[in-house]
């Protein structure tokens, strides 16, 4: 991972996360949701305000780390845990990676593993059992990478954008 670097967010760093969220959002749902409907989404689920807050939020289990760019600075992904909100039986103490997103051109740089290790770590500093998320079940990759690092279906959810229904995996991995 000599091209990026990862580190803790900080609470100066909710327009850099916004931005790559909404980069990474449009890039995986680009030919799937009507631009209108990704425009709002973004707008809202991926607002700066958003971010602050949960930089803000002095509860343990939030946390977010952004990978940065090693010569520019530019960002180019991040990781967010927090609470689960998911509808599955959850057990104590679970922690959901809510999010884990990198720009495509940073695919494949070790980048998100890098991502991914940071999440696992500070779950099993949390002492979580459990690391779960959601992932749209046609994104092949992002499925295959959370394979590759031990995580398993262990339900199903849906979720909306625009008028649109799309389908998600749970998946989780035991700490």
């Amino acid at each position: 991972m000599d091209t990026y670097t990862l580190r803790r967010a900080g609470k100066s760093d909710a327009d850099a996360l916004a931005l790559v969220g909404a980069a990474s959002f449009l890039s995986a749902f680009l030919d799937i949701i009507p631009g209108e409907h990704l425009i709002a989404h973004c707008r809202t689920q991926h607002s700066a305000e958003k971010y602050a807050a949960w930089l803000a939020d002095p509860d343990p289990q939030v946390a977010c780390w952004l990978c940065e760019h090693a010569k520019t600075g530019a960002p180019a992904g991040y990781a967010v845990t927090c609470a689960p909100d998911l509808p599955i039986p959850l057990q104590p103490g679970d922690l959901e990676l809510k999010r884990i997103y990198l720009l495509p051109r940073a695919h494949g740089s070790g980048a998100g593993k890098a991502l991914m290790d940071a999440a696992l770590a500070h779950a099993e500093t949390l002492g979580a059992p459990r690391l779960l998320l959601g992932v749209y079940d046609g994104n092949a990759r992002a499925i295959a990478f959370y394979r590759r690092n031990g995580f398993d279906t262990v339900g199903t959810r849906r979720f909306q954008v625009g008028g649109a229904l799309f389908d998600d995996l749970v998946m989780s991995r035991t700490l």
